[in-house]
């Protein structure tokens, strides 16, 4: 690996070996990397490109890719030898974004703690969003070029957006450097940020006016004043845990938890409210739904700061603990979208019936194809404890048999044979359930 840094200390070039083929695997195993791969999928116009680019970075057709703020690269070769570079772009963040990102991270004790363990944080990408700042690609951030001369995504770039997602994998930190910063550049940064001393923002020293007086007073006094603008990151609650015993039945930690997470909604919706995007910023960073009781309290519990706030999440949620457990797994999988999948058994039938043959019988060779007992939307594949169950978007979602039950074994896959794989990967091969009880 080699690397190179610019005048400003933050690009640094780094090239990746070619890891092994990945056959018989799914290419995105962490949300982040789940997440790059849904980018592909959601700009590229032929899914038929897409296809031909998994099979490629399946079959080891992709060389060492070099990665540098902006831009990746690499060597995609064919099975017949023809060779092609393929480039894809990411747009970079701008000074003031990076400053966001920076001032969110220190904000929260529990982001910076996880960067230094190698991991992103799924609150740290939603806490960022809030504050306008996108870590992961969305819709066109993934801009294709090649020279084979596709003005679109062509199976050489989606293949080198295949061997990514297996890099972000293993190093979270290769997507900060896309978007302009080198990890130890970004550490530093967030080293002096967290060390520096905090100054008290100024305050006015205008008195207030009675209530009762201003209503008196009618159009005598002057106009109020403009609202504030936003503020950059939503405030943090004031820390409750003091040497003071807490009331009976009160979790200080559990307090500070739910009320730093109503800090963030309730700076959403001011900001949907003041910038009328409601599309711009979302509470949750998987698919931006309105989430039932139930489902917040699953949420909630993806965090839960002690035993006796968990305990009390899973009676809220009516699921009990060992539920509550499995349906945190599909939460930090896929969201609100997961959790239906999770809960909810229904027919596929009629035209949407054939549509899901003909998927699952182009996704294997005629040899390699598994045997499926198919129950509603759940496919099974008997003496494996694997299952694939199908959501009401398309996509295929991996479940794994764990001491007889289903457990959500990774994030969704337009591809059944990468969702298959992905279930294998993690499934105990002592699990024989065959049937959906």
């Amino acid at each position: 690996m080699s690397s190179y840094d610019d005048e400003h200390g933050r690009a640094a070039e780094r090239t990746f070996a070619v890891p092994p083929p990945a056959r018989g695997r799914g290419f995105a195993q962490s949300w982040w990397g789940r997440a790059w791969l849904r980018a592909l999928e959601d700009a590229a116009l032929d899914g038929a490109a897409v296809k031909a680019g998994r099979r490629l970075a399946r079959a080891g057709g992709v060389g060492a890719v070099t990665a540098r703020p902006g831009r990746v690269t690499a060597v995609v070769r064919e099975p017949g030898g023809a060779a092609h570079r393929a480039d894809v772009l990411v747009p970079q963040l701008s000074e003031e974004e990076w400053g966001r990102l920076l001032d969110v991270t220190v904000e929260q004790a529990g982001h910076l703690a996880a960067l230094l363990d190698g991991e992103l944080p799924p609150h740290l990408i939603e806490d960022a969003a809030v504050g306008g700042v996108e870590l992961l690609p969305g819709l066109g951030d993934l801009e294709p070029e090649c020279d084979c001369g596709t003005w679109d995504h062509c199976g050489h770039t989606a293949a080198l957006c295949h061997q990514v997602a297996r890099l972000l994998d293993e190093d979270p930190f290769l997507l900060l450097l896309l978007r302009g910063r080198e990890k130890d550049a970004f550490l530093a940064e967030l080293h002096l940020r967290s060390t520096a001393p905090r100054t008290t923002p100024c305050t006015s020293e205008t008195a207030g006016v009675d209530a009762a007086k201003a209503w008196a007073a009618g159009d005598i006094l002057p106009p109020l004043p403009e609202l504030p603008g936003l503020p950059q990151a939503p405030g943090a609650p004031p820390p409750l845990t003091t040497g003071t015993a807490p009331a009976p039945g009160i979790d200080p930690s559990a307090l500070e938890h739910l009320a730093g997470r109503t800090a963030v909604e309730a700076y959403r919706l001011l900001a949907e409210t003041l910038r009328r995007d409601p599309a711009a910023l979302r509470s949750d960073p998987w698919d931006g739904a309105a989430v039932t009781a139930a489902q917040d309290a699953v949420r909630l519990a993806c965090g839960a700061p002690s035993e006796a706030a968990a305990e009390r999440l899973a009676q809220e949620s009516g699921r009990g603990r060992a539920g509550l457990a499995t349906a945190v797994r599909a939460w930090r999988a896929g969201g609100a979208a997961a959790l239906a999948v999770l809960d909810e058994e229904w027919q596929v039938e009629g035209l949407a019936l054939a549509r899901t043959r003909a998927a699952l019988e182009a996704a294997w060779e005629a040899d390699e194809r598994p045997p499926f007992h198919r129950s509603g939307n759940r496919w099974i594949v008997p003496g494996e404890g694997v299952q694939l169950r199908l959501g009401q978007d398309g996509r295929w979602w991996p479940y794994r048999d764990e001491a007889g039950s289903w457990v959500p074994a990774g994030g969704p896959d337009r591809d059944p044979a990468t969702a298959l794989a992905t279930a294998r990967l993690t499934a105990d091969p002592g699990d024989t359930k065959t049937s959906d009880t």
